[in-house]
C-alpha cells in the first residue's frame, strides 16, 4: 500500500507541480490515515464511506488546526480519485462524503436553555421581529437548512398537521414535522404577512418590502440575536446542528433523525450521537468525583 501512496505522490508532482513540502503534506496526511486503518485492521482499498467518516471522527478529536484538517480531508480525497482513475476501486468512498468546513465532526450546538434564549431575541411586536422569531422557531423544529428556509412557501406548510415540505440537497423532497411552539408562530406571522396585498412573491418570509429573504440575511439576523443574549459563532447550521442533537439527547431514532435532516447517509447522521457521546463524557469529566485521578 505504502507503493500506491508512491504513485500517488509522483501522479501529483506531476499533474499539479507540487513542491517539495507539500508533496511531504501530502505523504504524511496519507500516512495518518494508513496508520489509522491498519489499526483497525481495515485495508485502504476496501474502505467505505462510513469508515471514511470514522476516521474523520476520531481525527475531530486531535489538537490538530483546523487547516491541517482539511487539508487532510482534501488529501484523501485526491488519492482515493487516483485509486479510481488508475483502476485499484471501482466506487469512490470519499465521493459525496459531507464533511463540515469547520470543527471537523464535532460541529457546534446550543444547549436547550441557550436555544430558549435565542428565540425570545426578537421583538415580536414588530412585524419584522414577528418573522424573525418565526423563522428561528421553524429552523430549529424542523432542522432546515438555510437554503431550505429561504424557500419555504405558505403552500408547503401543513399547519393544522404540523408538516412541512421542503426540498434539500439533491432536489430531494421531505416532509418534516413543525412543533406546536412553531406552528404558534408561524400562524402569528402568516396572519401578518397575508394583509400585504402587494406581495407578489410564494415565499412565505420576506422583506418589508415584500422580497423574498437571502440565506445572507437570515445568517446577520441569527448572528445578531445570538450576540444580544452572549452566544458566540452562531450560523443557521447551528440551528440544525442543535436540533438533531436534541432530538439524539432525549433518545429518538437515528433512522428517524436521518430522515428529518434529509441525509442520504446513516453515517453523516451519527455525528449527531458522538457528539452526545462526548458531551456527556464531558460533564461525567467535570462533575464526578472520581473521574480524574487524585
Amino acid at each position: 500500500m505504502r507503493d500506491l501512496i508512491r504513485e500517488y505522490l509522483s501522479y501529483v508532482k506531476v499533474e499539479k507541480g507540487l513542491a517539495k513540502n507539500s508533496l511531504e503534506s501530502y505523504r504524511r496526511d496519507l500516512e495518518k490515515l494508513k496508520a489509522w486503518a491498519d489499526k483497525n485492521e481495515f485495508d485502504l482499498l476496501t474502505l467505505s464511506r462510513r469508515d471514511l467518516r470514522e476516521w474523520l471522527i476520531d481525527l475531530g478529536r486531535t489538537d490538530l488546526k483546523e487547516n491541517s484538517k482539511r487539508r487532510l480531508v482534501s488529501s484523501m480525497r485526491g488519492f482515493y480519485k487516483f485509486l479510481m482513475i488508475d483502476g485499484h476501486i471501482r466506487n469512490n468512498p470519499s465521493e459525496n462524503l459531507d464533511t463540515p468546513q469547520k470543527g471537523l465532526y464535532l460541529p457546534k450546538f446550543l444547549s436547550q436553555a441557550e436555544m430558549e434564549s435565542l428565540l425570545a431575541q426578537p421583538d415580536v411586536e414588530t412585524e419584522t421581529g414577528l418573522r424573525d422569531r418565526a423563522i428561528l422557531e421553524l429552523m430549529y423544529a424542523s432542522g432546515l437548512r438555510v437554503s431550505e428556509a429561504v424557500n419555504v412557501r405558505l403552500r408547503d406548510l401543513d399547519l393544522d398537521l404540523g408538516i412541512l415540505t421542503t426540498t434539500g440537497k439533491g432536489n430531494k423532497t421531505r416532509r418534516v414535522p413543525v412543533g406546536s411552539s412553531a406552528v404558534e408562530w408561524l400562524r402569528k406571522y402568516a396572519a401578518v404577512r397575508r394583509r400585504k396585498e402587494d406581495i407578489e412573491v410564494e415565499n412565505l418570509f420576506v422583506s418589508p418590502l415584500g422580497r423574498p429573504l437571502t440565506r445572507q440575511i437570515i445568517y446577520l439576523l441569527i448572528r445578531a440575536y445570538a450576540e444580544k443574549c452572549g452566544l458566540e459563532d452562531v450560523s443557521p447550521h447551528t440551528l440544525r446542528h442543535s436540533f438533531a442533537t436534541h432530538l439524539v439527547q432525549n433518545r429518538a431514532d437515528i433512522r428517524s433523525v436521518q430522515q428529518m435532516l434529509g441525509h442520504a447517509d446513516i453515517s453523516t447522521t451519527q455525528i449527531y450521537t458522538h457528539m452526545t457521546d462526548a458531551h456527556l463524557k464531558k460533564s461525567y469529566e467535570r462533575f464526578h468525583p472520581r473521574a480524574k485521578k487524585g
